[in-house]
């Protein structure tokens, strides 16, 4: 009496999932994917600040 009720209860849930079809907030995934692009942005060179901050070898000899 199990196995058949259990596959029966699998196949359910399967096939809720499969044709399950959430609402898509777009402005949301918008605002998430710009502030990941920001965020590699920044990333790309974590040293340049303080390289333009203490980098004055090169100003003070000329």
């Amino acid at each position: 009496m199990g196995r058949g009720r259990q596959k029966a209860k699998h196949t359910k849930v399967a096939r809720e999932l499969k044709y399950f079809s959430p609402d898509t907030n777009l402005s949301a995934l918008e605002r998430e994917l710009a502030a990941a692009e920001a965020a590699r942005v920044r990333e790309e060179d974590p040293w340049a600040e303080y390289a333009s901050k203490y980098n004055t070898e090169d100003d003070d000899e000329n």
